[in-house]
């Protein structure tokens, strides 16, 4: 026996399960598969790469919106560069300088191209300092994390800022003071529900 719904019934399940679809999601960012990397020329002669092993956050998607925001704080002190000198030196007070300044935090919004992120419109604090910093995905996606057993999404993204934007200027007369980001990100969808 089928029994049929009135059309307003049926309108309100439409209604409720399109607002369920459209409820933004959480995910926490998976400190240890997560790298935000930076290169940069030394003294024009070659190409260095350093990246932090400490990061924290979240990236919230609302995928029925195409849009979302990201939140990740980095502690400046996890620089590595696969060189001690190097480390020690990025680390000095004319640099990064992690006693006075211990994080950098990057707050953005996602921007959709189709139904996949395509950019982030964001602003990097350093050195007490915000300006904008765009970064761009590479590539994107999420699976049935078969560990977690949770949704997980992860990316891969660049941008590029100066650092004497940022008050590091020193041996800037070496190179351009340009500083190109990448960064490897895998998050965990959060088991916190997240507001509307």
């Amino acid at each position: 026996m089928s029994v049929r719904l009135p059309s307003f019934a049926v309108a309100a399940l439409a209604c409720a399960a399109v607002t369920a679809h459209a409820t933004p999601e959480r995910f926490d960012i998976e400190t240890h598969h997560t790298y935000p990397s930076l290169e940069f020329p030394h003294m024009g002669l070659s190409i260095w790469r350093g990246k932090f092993n400490k990061s924290s956050g979240t990236v919230v998607l609302d995928r029925h919106a195409k849009t979302g925001t990201v939140d990740v704080t980095v502690e400046v002190d996890s620089i590595n560069f696969g060189h001690e000198l190097m480390n020690k030196a990025a680390l000095a007070a004319d640099l990064l300088n992690p006693e006075k300044y211990p994080t950098m935090r990057y707050k953005g919004t996602i921007v959709f191209a189709g139904d996949k992120p395509a950019s982030v419109d964001g602003q990097l604090t350093l050195l007490g300092v915000t300006k904008p910093v765009k970064l761009v995905f590479n590539s994107f996606n999420c699976i049935d994390h078969p560990f977690y057993k949770r949704e997980a999404c992860g990316a891969d993204l660049e941008g590029d800022l100066n650092r004497a934007d940022f008050g590091m200027t020193k041996y800037v007369e070496y190179d351009t003071g340009k500083i190109h980001m990448r960064i490897s990100v895998e998050a965990v969808k959060s088991q916190t529900v997240q507001p509307n």
